[in-house]
């Protein structure tokens, strides 16, 4: 008989979906004998991380006060300990674990890092010794879960992917702790009450985004001129751009007044018309990161939402493994298209999309190539394909992305033609037209059918057909003035695509050309949770979908330094490659966690060592402590101030009579979401928030609600 473990309950309930008369006990299922478990199997789920790597103090007890002479802490081997809110799954799976009738263990949680280390860790704590295989599959269909199981890994075939998890976990548990400890102790020392969380990856993804805000605060805009011209050619009417020498801007509008003068009413000849043909391929399938990128771009959908949307479509066996690092499939993943295509193309949403030009993708290197697959291939429709329709309109968003990724694989090229003429005045003065006509639509038919952006006029002009040495009058000459604009600030999905190209932004609209292999910040199931947490840890504000760093970051960062190594995208992006060669074999793990060690003295030795050249006065966090000082309102036991204190780990709201013995309190933090100052003034004031959204359920559900002070108990009651 064997033991499954899987990840969670919603990922048991679909591996246990292809059997027959399962029975359902409290925190596993029973699989009676059947194909492929001839004598049976148990089902169980972890709830998640079961366990967590124990803090500071259990190492050794000097290391739960924060002290920088105690820095920095060194466990000589990283222990985990089972997560108390757990306790009672965690005892399930260790009595089925030692089972006499248990022969072996099946891990069976994501095919992933994580989930080699979710069940992994958990055996090794439990001390269980009996074999273990693996279960390794990117879709829980009822065809993939049956052929997974029938075609198991060893356990420890996979054994280098834990190693690199466990390693992940263990350098970010001694950089995190360590360094977050160092900054925030120094920051006090200059009298700034805040905690200061810092990481091997969040850090450098918040010196991204502060680096983004200096170049905008910094930005001084210079206007210029631009000279547009209307022509008439031999009754062709067209308009061009002034230009010498590639550039048609002016930084005085004398200058552009001159060009104007002496070209209106003018006689003007066509000097040059060149036509250049291209050719665009469809766009590359979804990895994770690509998919977020283009959700926010089209829907504005957060990057932690798109990821939870293409998890439940997962879960509901419509779509492939979602945190994906791939934009390949393989051959036997092509060979099942063209019957997804074909029961797609039966749904009004795509059947005048299909039957494609294409049958099959199979010898297209373009879309299908097992060696640029790594863990998991693209996300793609399974079999099971669903009524859109019938989906919740999110999950119609993002299955209606993915379904038309795959169908414009399908599809041929898309061709246009560049046109760029060059017309001359008085043979002296330049004006450039440039304009685009699709020869062939190709895979834009599928892509561009809901198009959100307005193509450039100026570029997609439609120009007439004139040939070179044609002549012509000047009809009119204008004058448009404009002016330079700043850097844009970064979306939640160009952050995404940002970190994983380690900072190296690429700006492509089709996000076609996307990195594939590449030293990025954090991977695929991470990025989307990192931006959550900065954002939560007040580093980042997100309005309108464009991401502000904060006072705090800045002020973080400027103590940091730009060139240091915990800021560094670059360093944090070779660890990360260095991880992914430990996860292949190709690296050892012992050799990294001690050049970790290196790297988290000699940061922490920096630190201190800077401090004292640290101008307190000019950090703009300084604003920060002082507004967190200032009165939010009245305590409704004793009439004194309620004021914000933020030191630490700890984030409250609490009455300034505490020290005669008021102890009312208001968490900073209910149900996971974070009250903002703002928000628990009105509380005070009005007895009530407005309808808030942003709380989650035990369960992890979201829901939105007015919070409301009782106050008779002191207590925050939610209001539906």
């Amino acid at each position: 008989m064997k033991l499954i473990i899987a990840e969670k309950p919603s990922q048991a309930q679909a591996l246990a979906g292809p059997f027959s008369k399962v029975k359902k006990q409290k925190g596993f299922y029973e699989i009676p004998p059947q194909d492929p478990f001839p004598d049976g199997a148990y089902l169980t789920w972890c709830v998640g991380h079961l366990l967590e790597l124990v803090p500071p103090k259990e190492y050794k007890p000097e290391w739960e006060k924060w002290k920088l002479d105690t820095l920095p802490m060194m466990p000589e081997r990283f222990r985990y300990k089972v997560s108390p809110s757990k306790w009672d799954q965690f005892q399930i799976i260790k009595k089925l674990a030692f089972d006499s009738k248990v022969t072996g263990i099946i891990g069976a949680t994501d095919a992933g890092r994580e989930g080699e280390l979710i069940y992994k860790s958990l055996l090794m704590n439990m001390n269980c010794k009996k074999p273990v295989m693996r279960l390794w599959i990117s879709s829980l269909t009822k065809k993939a879960v049956l052929e997974g199981f029938r075609h198991l890994k060893s356990g420890q075939e996979t054994l280098p992917v834990f190693f690199e998890a466990y390693s992940r976990a263990c350098a970010d548990w001694l950089v995190g702790l360590n360094t977050t400890r160092a900054y925030t102790l120094l920051m006090q020392k200059k009298g700034i009450r805040e905690t200061f969380p810092t990481g091997r990856v969040m850090t450098p993804t918040v010196a991204l985004v502060v680096k983004r805000e200096a170049e905008i605060e910094n930005f001084k805009p210079e206007s210029f001129f631009e000279v547009i011209g209307e022509f008439d050619v031999n009754g062709n009417q067209y308009s061009g751009k002034w230009q010498e020498k590639e550039n048609s801007r002016l930084k005085t509008k004398e200058e552009a007044e001159a060009i104007a003068e002496r070209t209106k009413d003018q006689r003007c000849a066509v000097a040059d018309v060149r036509k250049e043909r291209k050719e665009y391929p469809p766009p590359m399938l979804y990895n994770l990161s690509a998919l977020q990128a283009k959700a926010n771009q089209i829907y504005k959908y957060s990057p932690e939402k798109t990821l939870n949307i293409t998890s439940e479509l997962y879960l509901k066996k419509m779509v492939s493994y979602p945190r994906s690092d791939s934009s390949y499939i393989t051959e036997e993943e092509a060979k099942t298209l063209p019957a997804i295509l074909q029961k797609l193309g039966q749904h009004e949403n795509y059947k005048h999309l299909l039957p494609a030009p294409k049958r099959s993708l199979m010898g297209n290197p373009r879309f299908v190539n097992a060696a640029k697959v790594s863990d998991h291939y693209a996300i793609i429709p399974t079999e099971n394909v669903a009524n859109p329709e019938k989906l919740s309109r999110d999950e119609r968003n993002i299955y209606d992305l993915i379904v038309r990724s795959i169908i414009a694989a399908h599809y041929d090229k898309a061709v246009m033609d560049t046109t760029t003429i060059v017309t001359k005045v008085n043979n002296r003065d330049e004006f450039i037209s440039k304009g685009k006509v699709i020869i062939q639509e190709g895979w834009r038919k599928v892509l561009f059918e809901k198009n959100t952006k307005k193509e450039d006029n100026e570029e997609n002009a439609v120009l007439p057909d004139v040939q070179s040495g044609e002549t012509g009058t000047v009809e009119q000459v204008g004058i448009r003035e404009g002016k330079t604009q700043a850097p844009k600030r970064y979306t939640l999905g160009s952050l995404v695509t940002l970190m994983k190209t380690a900072g190296k932004m690429i700006e492509d609209e089709e996000l076609s050309k996307v990195l594939n292999q590449v030293q990025g910040l954090g991977t695929e199931a991470t990025r989307s949770s990192i931006i959550k947490k900065i954002e939560e840890l007040d580093y980042i504000r997100v309005q309108k979908n464009q991401v502000f760093a904060t006072e705090k970051a800045k002020a973080l960062i400027i103590a940091i330094g730009e060139d240091s190594i915990l800021t560094s995208a670059e360093t944090t992006a070779l660890w990360e490659q260095r991880l992914h060669e430990i996860g292949k074999g190709r690296a050892d793990a012992k050799q990294f966690m001690d050049m970790t060690k290196r790297m988290t003295e000699k940061v922490i030795k920096d630190a201190i060592a800077a401090s004292g050249s640290w101008k307190v006065e000019h950090l703009p966090v300084s604003k920060t402590a002082k507004a967190a000082n200032e009165p939010l309102g009245m305590c409704p036991f004793c009439g004194k101030d309620i004021v914000h204190i933020a030191i630490k780990r700890s984030d409250f709201y609490g009455c300034s009579g505490y020290k005669e013995g008021c102890k009312f309190t208001i968490s900073g933090r209910i149900a996971k979401k974070k009250l903002s100052p703002a928000q628990v003034k009105r509380l005070l004031e009005k007895g009530e928030t407005t309808k808030l959204k942003g709380f989650k359920s035990k369960q992890g559900k979201p829901f939105a609600a007015a919070l409301a002070l009782n106050k008779e108990t002191g207590k925050i009651e939610f209001k539906m």
